[in-house]
């Protein structure tokens, strides 16, 4: 039993964390961190889709491949350490997760940049493997 009563008390966190927000809405402090952590996941899938193709397009070219997935380690241990520090330079306020979060979300978007210009793109008028991706537009929710 004893046991089971740290559990219990995460079980009202669990249940609050999957409901729905509407993100157009969003005016406190916990549904602005939900719904710029949805985007985060979202940045990451498509800089993922970005990263797959980059792979793909040098997987005959064992050095090519080899590197850009180094390249992407390191950026991923440069991403956490910035964007830790920005977390931790906020640490006082209840907007530090809010400030993390955009750090990673900015940095996300400008990966899949500039994994998309290194790596889909030609010199010449081919088109590239995928179409340029978004820009980051921090939003206000």
């Amino acid at each position: 039993m004893k046991k089971l009563v740290p559990l219990l008390l995460f079980i009202p966190l669990f249940a609050f964390a999957e409901e729905a927000v509407d993100c157009e809405k969003a005016w406190t402090t916990l549904a602005i961190n939900q719904c710029m952590h949805k985007d985060l996941v979202a940045a990451e899938k498509a800089m993922a889709k970005y990263l797959a193709k980059s792979l793909e397009r040098y997987a005959q070219d064992n050095v090519s491949a080899t590197a850009i997935q180094k390249g992407q380690d390191a950026w991923l241990s440069y991403r956490e350490a910035h964007c830790g520090a920005v977390y931790d330079t906020w640490r006082d306020g209840t907007i530090r997760t809010a400030m993390g979060l955009g750090c990673k979300l900015e940095l996300t978007y400008q990966r899949t940049a500039v994994l998309w210009q290194s790596f889909l793109t030609y010199v010449d008028s081919t088109p590239p493997l995928l179409p340029e991706p978004k820009s980051y537009e921090p939003k206000s929710y």
